[in-house]
């Protein structure tokens, strides 16, 4: 089958340009797309769990008031049946979406969570970055990390995964960059990036490319050098491009790469232009596309790598905006030999169109086409962006007894 068929974004922009949907269910402070790009899940001031599906837009969990203060992050883990969400009120819950009555894991803290991810490797583990504390990480127990082995008050302000889940990158309260080995929980790797606040740490999904976005209002491209290499002394993180506004100054929220690292988006903070998301291409870092139509401040970003969608949450009213792609009908995708006019035109017979064919050579010919083989039934592994179609992913299901009832 023709791939490009398949998937309309294959011919279309690697980006979305238009504002196409809204959810609003309580007041969104966070939210999280799943890798299989079917699902989003959002956390409410109220301490509630919303889960969206994409395919029908609209809410198909509802977790109320599992946490008593607001959701600070979610996780999903890589097979989407887990969710990881920590909140203000001091504890992380890992769900089983299998069943959301009761968390699987439940953990309180010694503060405030700023931040937790689930081990891409292990659904069962995961780090979290607190409030004036120093960071966690859950393997059968609690271990609190040690980051700063010369240097003292240094607060983890944020901490991803790499894709491979062999390390954790944690920015700091100070520019620092802490790289912390999940084989053994030591410290391999530290230097520094910034005089400020490390905000967001993002990691392309390639693992070649890493983000930083600081309080200085520089958002840092780096490239990550090869991590399999156990000389982590020659490790060498090499500042590609600087995205700022230097007219503006503007001060940036939050950034995401799309699927291949390719281009990076981000949302900006407390001015006329905080409601536009900013889009840039990373291989120059020019500036490409301004994203608009929220109606207010807009908060964290993420991208729907399978989808070719883009979200962000506001600030005022924490609704969910979505972008993506439009792309028009065409028609000659079904019918080869099918022309679009915008006008009327007159029609000009072709030298042959009338002439007397021989039925016999068409019949001849026509049978010849029918047998040919067409595989109709093997599945294709890959899509036209590269996508792994045969991995399988976790689907929630629905208490439609309940959904009546309610």
């Amino acid at each position: 089958m023709n791939l490009s068929l398949q998937d309309p974004f294959a011919v279309a922009k690697e980006y979305p340009d238009s504002l196409i949907q809204t959810f609003q269910y309580g007041h969104s402070t966070t939210f999280q797309f799943n890798k299989k790009g079917d699902y989003l899940a959002s956390g409410t001031s109220d301490g509630s769990i919303v889960i969206y599906d994409l395919s029908i837009n609209g809410v198909i969990c509802l977790m109320e008031s599992v946490h008593s203060r607001p959701i600070t992050s979610l996780s999903w883990s890589s097979c989407g049946q887990y969710l990881l969400s920590t909140s203000q009120d001091w504890t992380c819950k890992l769900w089983d979406l299998n069943n959301c009555e009761t968390p699987l894991k439940s953990i309180l803290c010694d503060g405030p969570i700023w931040s937790g991810m689930i081990n891409p490797n292990n659904s069962q583990e995961f780090v979290l970055s607190l409030f004036e504390d120093k960071p966690i990480y859950y393997r059968n127990e609690v271990v609190k990390l040690e980051t700063e082995p010369e240097i003292t008050k240094h607060l983890t302000l944020v901490s991803v995964f790499t894709p491979d889940g062999q390390y954790i990158f944690m920015g700091t309260n100070k520019g620092y960059l802490n790289i912390i080995s999940t084989k053994d929980l030591k410290l391999v790797h530290s230097f520094k990036l910034a005089n400020s606040n490390i905000k967001n740490l993002v990691i392309s999904p390639n693992g070649r490319k890493l983000a930083v976005n600081s309080s200085d209002r520089i958002i840092r491209q780096i490239i990550v050098p090869d991590l399999i290499n156990d000389d982590v002394e020659n490790w060498e993180f090499e500042v590609e491009h600087k995205y700022q506004d230097v007219v503006n100054k503007l001060q940036w929220n939050s950034v995401s790469f799309n699927h291949n690292g390719e281009f990076l988006v981000a949302s900006t903070f407390g001015t006329q232009s905080s409601q536009d998301l900013y889009i840039w291409e990373t291989s120059m870092g020019s500036l490409i596309k301004i994203l608009e139509g929220s109606s207010e401040e807009l908060i964290e970003v993420k991208w729907n790598y399978p989808r070719c969608m883009i979200a962000s949450n506001g600030i005022e009213y924490g609704i969910i905006y979505l972008w993506s792609v439009e792309f028009p009908q065409k028609w000659s995708a079904l019918a080869p030999d099918f022309v679009e006019i915008e006008d009327n035109i007159e029609y000009q017979e072709k030298e042959d169109e009338f002439d007397i064919i021989d039925e016999d050579l068409l019949n001849k010919k026509r049978m010849e086409e029918e047998d040919l083989k067409v595989d109709i039934i093997t599945t294709e592994k890959l899509d036209a962006r590269g996508f792994d179609l045969t991995s399988k992913s976790f689907i929630i299901p629905i208490n439609y007894e309940q959904s009546l009832a309610n």
